[in-house]
C-alpha cells in the first residue's frame, strides 16, 4: 500500500522529503556511522544538529535575540504547570478560555495560584472565539494566558486579545509556523511539535529572557525551571535527540518552501477549497464560526451521527485516514497541516461530493 493521505490532528503528517531524507542518514549520519537515534547528546555531531536548529527557527520566526529558544519534554501539557511555576509571581493570571486544551491549562493553574477566566466560549461549545478587545484583565496579573489555534473545535484568534500591558502567554502547538507571527508581541509562545513541525515528544517555548529568573514558586523542581533549560542550552539532561534532529529538518524544509509567508498562502488556499465546498453543501457543513475559522482544523458534520460514521469507515478505505473527529465532539475533522498537500485536500473534497451525491436524502 502506498501512502495515505494523513488528516491526523498529530502525530500527523511530515513532509515525505524530509522522511525521505531521515531514511538515507538512519544508518549513517553524515560519515558518523551512526545514527542519530544512538548518538551521545554531548558529542559535537549532535550539538551541531541542536544549534541548526535553532538558527534556522530563528530565521522563520524572525525571534529576536532578547528570546530564548528551548527544546523541552512533557508536552504542551507539561507546560500547562511549568508556567504558573515559573511565571506567577502575583500568584494570579488570566485564561481565556476557548477548548479543552485552554480549560486544562486554566484548571492546572488554579493549583498554584488565582486563575481568573475572563472571558469564554464554552456557552457554544467553543466555535467561536469571544470579543478580547476590553477584557476584564486583573490588575496584578502575572499573565494573560490563550490557546491560539484550537485543534479540536478548530477556532484560531486571528486578533490576539487587549491584555492592557501584560504578559501574553500562548500555546500554539496547531498552528506552529503556518504563518508568519510577531514574536515581541507574546512572553512566551510555545506548542508540542507533533502537529505542524515533528514527532512527538519535543515541545518548543520560546520566551523572552526577563521571564526566565531563579524567582519561580517554592517547590518548583529543577526540571521545571526555565532557567535550568536556559542556562544548560536545552541540554540539561537527554533531550528528545531524534524528534529534535527530525524538526530541524522540517525547518529546513519550511525555508526551501520559501518561509513562513509562503506557507500562510498555501494554507489559506487549502483551507479555502475545504471551506468553500463546505460553505455549499447540502449535506456537510462546518461547525465554526466563519470569521474564526482556523487554517490548520477543519471540523464539519452531516447533522446525523450514522452518516458520520459511514463517511469516516468510506473515508478509511478510499485513503482518507484520521477524518473522525476528537472524542469530545464527534463528527469529523480534517487536520490540513503544512505537510498535507494541497491535491490532498483537493481529493477530499472529491470523495466528499461522491458521497454527497450517494447519501444526500
Amino acid at each position: 500500500m502506498g501512502r495515505v493521505y494523513n488528516f491526523s490532528a498529530g502525530p500527523a503528517v511530515l513532509p515525505e522529503e524530509v522522511l525521505r531524507e531521515a531514511a538515507a542518514e538512519m544508518l549513517d549520519y553524515q560519515g558518523t556511522g551512526m545514527s542519530v537515534m544512538e548518538m551521545s547528546h554531548r558529542s559535537k555531531a549532535y550539538q551541531e544538529i541542536l544549534d541548526t536548529a535553532q538558527k534556522d527557527l530563528r530565521e522563520l520566526m524572525d525571534i529576536p535575540d532578547n528570546y530564548k529558544v528551548l527544546f523541552l519534554q512533557g508536552g504542551a501539557s507539561q507546560q500547562f504547570a511549568m508556567i504558573p511555576m515559573n511565571l506567577m509571581k502575583n500568584k494570579t493570571a488570566d485564561y481565556i478560555i476557548t477548548g479543552q486544551w485552554a480549560k486544562k491549562a486554566y484548571q492546572e493553574a488554579c493549583i498554584y495560584g488565582k486563575a481568573n477566566a475572563v472571558a469564554s466560549s464554552t456557552d457554544e461549545t467553543f466555535s467561536y472565539i469571544p470579543d478580547c478587545s476590553d477584557l476584564p484583565i486583573s490588575e496584578d496579573a502575572d499573565y494573560v494566558y490563550i490557546c491560539e489555534n484550537n485543534t479540536i473545535y478548530g477556532t484560531k484568534f486571528k486578533t490576539l486579545p487587549n491584555t492592557k500591558g501584560k504578559t501574553l502567554v500562548a500555546d500554539v502547538s496547531s498552528c506552529f509556523l503556518s504563518e508568519p507571527v510577531d514574536v515581541t508581541k507574546y512572553g512566551v509562545i510555545y506548542g508540542g511539535v507533533q502537529k505542524n513541525i515533528g514527532p512527538a515528544g519535543v515541545v518548543i517555548v520560546i520566551i523572552r529572557e526577563d521571564l526566565i529568573t531563579e524567582d519561580t514558586l517554592p517547590g518548583t523542581p529543577t526540571m521545571l525551571k526555565y532557567k535550568t533549560h536556559a542556562d544548560a542550552g536545552s541540554l540539561y539532561n537527554t533531550p528528545p535527540a531524534y524528534g529534535i534532529y527530525i524538526c530541524g529538518k522540517v525547518f529546513q524544509w519550511l525555508k526551501r518552501q520559501g518561509g513562513l509567508a509562503a506557507m500562510k498562502e498555501r494554507n489559506e488556499e487549502k483551507a479555502k477549497i475545504l471551506y468553500d465546498f463546505l460553505d455549499e453543501s447540502q449535506l456537510f457543513r462546518g461547525t465554526v464560526r466563519k470569521e474564526d475559522r482556523s487554517l490548520m482544523n477543519v471540523p464539519f458534520v452531516t447533522g446525523d451521527e450514522e452518516l458520520d460514521a459511514k463517511f469516516v469507515k468510506e473515508a478509511k478505505e478510499a485513503g482518507f485516514e484520521n477524518l473522525k473527529g476528537h472524542r469530545s465532539v464527534g463528527g469529523m475533522r480534517a487536520s490540513i497541516y503544512n505537510a498535507m498537500p494541497k491535491e490532498g485536500v483537493v481529493k477530499l473534497v472529491e470523495f466528499m461530493k461522491e458521497f454527497e451525491a450517494k447519501n444526500q436524502k
